[in-house]
């Protein structure tokens, strides 16, 4: 328990707002701590205790305060509004992820640079193995909001969802983030504290939500934010866990593991995958459970486990085969499956150092995705595939590939497609000293584009 310090002239402030007596605010923080199976003996010294600073709350019991007053107050309030949450925490890491979904946009629109150098951590990959979505489901299904959310206001998420995913496929992840994250904090996350009309509503937007969450996410990857994206991509599995526990919850946690492959940290990824392959399985569509298993085979070929990626990689084609229900919204955000599952069958095959099998994955990829609606992607694609053309000795080839993939990225505001040109920098220089022709002229481009 915390030593005295300053009075919480911010739980003050809220406490004011509510109206409640010390009191009835105690009584109502048990109540909440019962709901998840605590409890607490607070009592109104311990509110007063808080309040003029004398002591801290501590374990779980900002979050049953910070729920006791939102339900008073009818807004969401969050631990750090309260000025209980510290200022280096891990805004995800907390029993309430509506609250963090709200206190996460906020802090990415009004202290930018604190979530810009937040850490990945490989502790986080693992996070969904040990998660208690029934303690979870429990908070959030015992809230009775003030307003009734319709089927209307899940698809304005929705739309909003896909038309910035859009953009973001063409024009990077620094494009609208921060219009994307105000909008989670402000409008999207604040609904999912409302009633629903039905349990299927309910799942919808939590589903919506949770997507919304993912592309917040996203963004923060393409830019090389990774912390951030970690926190992002946290709180869409939670939220996705209450609408979908199998499915979606699967596609969250291959979220997780495909950020960490994609950084080369591949710890814990082959038990992530299998976690969600042991939850989507029967529950998915062909297409997405291609992909958890085209996932599986990179993570296993990331730890030279070739025979196992093998044997995943053919369970990819197999479940691409599968002529069954539509692809959900959440899996169709990467594109088509066919053309993700021959791209991470290309980089599965680079870490087995298959260079022509690479090759030949990458071409198929970009036939299998639009150039316009994926500009993004061909771009990247064009350059990886510079990068397996270069293995092969193939000079010529791979600077017109790379070429390709440098008049693509222009008016991009990504990391991902800077980091890649750079990484060809020092074969562009032993090919200049091979006088290799266009190596010149494409290494002053590059410079040019780094500048």
């Amino acid at each position: 328990m915390a030593t005295r310090g300053e009075p919480n002239n911010r739980l003050r402030d809220v406490v004011a707002e509510s109206g409640c007596t010390y009191d009835v605010l105690a009584r109502a923080v048990r109540q909440v701590a019962a709901e998840n199976g605590e409890i607490l003996q607070t009592n109104k010294a311990a509110i007063s205790h808080w309040i003029n600073g004398i002591r801290r709350p501590t374990g779980r019991v900002p979050q049953y305060l910070a729920e006791a007053l939102s339900r008073r107050t009818g807004r969401t309030i969050t631990p750090r509004e309260l000025g209980l949450q510290d200022e280096g925490s891990d805004l995800s890491t907390t029993s309430d992820p509506v609250a963090a979904a709200t206190d996460l946009g906020r802090a990415d629109v009004e202290r930018r640079r604190f979530l810009a150098v937040a850490a990945f951590t490989t502790a986080g990959v693992t996070m969904p193995l040990g998660y208690d979505h029934e303690a979870t489901s429990r908070l959030l299904r015992a809230r009775t909001g003030h307003i009734t959310i319709g089927e209307e206001d899940v698809t304005v998420v929705r739309n909003i969802t896909t038309a910035f995913s859009a953009a973001d496929e063409r024009l990077g992840g620094g494009h609208g983030l921060t219009t994307v994250t105000a909008y989670l904090a402000d409008t999207a996350a604040p609904l999912l504290r409302g009633r629903f009309p039905s349990d299927h509503v309910r799942r919808q937007a939590f589903g919506a939500v949770a997507e919304l969450a993912y592309l917040a996410g996203w963004k923060h990857h393409d830019l090389g934010q990774e912390g951030a994206a970690q926190r992002y991509y946290h709180i869409g599995y939670q939220l996705a866990c209450e609408a979908d526990p199998h499915a979606h919850a699967a596609w969250m946690m291959r979220a997780l593991a495909h950020q960490a492959l994609s950084l080369k940290q591949p710890h814990h990824c082959v038990d992530l995958v299998e976690g969600a392959l042991t939850r989507g399985l029967d529950h998915v569509d062909g297409q997405t459970e291609a992909l958890l298993h085209i996932t599986h085979a990179r993570a296993y070929a990331a730890v030279g486990e070739k025979p196992a990626a093998a044997r995943a990689l053919l369970s990819a084609e197999d479940a691409l085969l599968r002529d069954d229900v539509p692809q959900p919204s959440y899996s169709l955000v990467s594109g088509p499956a066919a053309g993700t599952v021959a791209s991470h069958t290309a980089r599965t095959l680079t870490d087995l150092a298959d260079h022509p099998g690479t090759e030949l994955q990458h071409r198929a990829a970009l036939t299998r995705w639009d150039p316009a609606q994926y500009k993004r992607v061909h771009a990247l694609t064009h350059a990886d595939l510079g990068d397996s053309l270069a293995a092969q000795a193939r000079a010529d080839e791979a600077i017109a590939a790379w070429t390709t993939a440098l008049d693509l990225m222009d008016g991009m505001t990504s990391d991902r497609t800077r980091k890649a040109i750079a990484s060809i920098r020092p074969t562009l220089a032993t090919y200049q000293r091979r006088q290799v022709p266009g190596a010149t002229q494409l290494h002053r481009r590059v410079r040019e584009a780094l500048l």
